[in-house]
């Protein structure tokens, strides 16, 4: 029972942060940033309303609150890129995802929206991302949440898997329930 809500929660595993990164490695993780749009399309493709507000695990979010959150989130991600690439190790602004997860645009915006601003956003950061000189791999900004410079290698490593949790988490959830 404990080992299949292990699954549940993370269905691509645990994030594990790698060691070091390839140029092979960063181009898989930048082609998943790049794709992620379409499967986030593809994952509320004729979903409906009632669809929608069913958690993806009991106890976990809606598709609607992932589908917004995974929004939330990388907006953010690409906020701390063009820091992290514009200063010198700034300090960026963690924020509470359960506590955006249930604010008014969450509940009433369509999850269209969510998704058109990931096309828009995804395409702006792989533009920069496939355009990065060597050193900015190294380019770091701080967390305070983790106490930690985090380089922009291990950034995008972080957000590629965070892109195929989510949409597993929709994905496995429309299998499970034959939708």
């Amino acid at each position: 029972m404990e080992e299949n809500l292990e699954q549940l929660r993370y269905p691509v595993g645990r994030y594990q942060k790698p060691e070091a990164f390839t140029p092979e490695l960063m181009q898989g993780w930048i082609k998943v940033l790049e794709v992620l749009p379409s499967w986030m399309d593809a994952c509320i493709e004729n979903l409906d309303e009632n669809q929608l507000h069913v958690p993806y695990r009991e106890g976990g979010w809606t598709i609607q609150q992932v589908v917004h959150h995974v929004a939330d989130s990388h907006v953010n991600a690409y906020i701390r890129l063009k820091l992290a690439l514009t200063e010198d190790n700034p300090t960026i602004k963690p924020y509470d995802e359960n506590a955006w997860a249930v604010t008014a645009d969450v509940a009433t915006v369509p999850v269209n929206i969510s998704v058109t601003m990931l096309h828009t956003i995804h395409r702006r950061m792989v533009a920069v991302l496939q355009h990065m000189a060597e050193a900015d791999w190294q380019r770091t900004y701080y967390h305070p949440e983790h106490k930690r410079n985090i380089p922009l290698w291990e950034m995008v490593a972080m957000y590629a898997w965070h892109s195929r949790h989510h949409t597993e988490h929709i994905r496995q959830l429309r299998q499970r329930m034959n939708w």
